[in-house]
């Protein structure tokens, strides 16, 4: 299983802001179904690049999970339940 980094401060907003959980983020990396994506906007770009995916929970449950790869690791940036613009855009550029 890939290592998954998700730091206190992004681990409190994930559950106030979006209400997701780590055990929810760990599922979809296992249920990923596709490439990850660079996310190209010019205000998120980051060194190394920030990567995302769409994926379902255990629980049928759709999020968008943000990530920087580092050092052999996913470091969670977000993960929140994507808008039918980002599940159309994975769907054309993933699969």
């Amino acid at each position: 299983m890939t290592n998954i980094v998700i730091s206190e401060k992004v681990r409190q907003k994930l559950m106030v802001k979006h209400l997701v959980r780590g055990s929810e983020i760990r599922q979809c990396v296992q249920h990923r179904d596709g490439i990850f994506l660079t996310d190209e906007r010019e205000d998120n770009k980051t060194d190394p690049p920030s990567l995302w995916f769409i994926a379902e929970t255990d629980n049928a449950r759709v999020l968008k999970i943000v990530f920087v790869f580092a050092q052999g690791k996913l470091h969670i940036k977000a993960a929140y339940q994507p808008n039918q613009v980002e599940i159309s855009n994975y769907d054309r550029h993933a699969k």
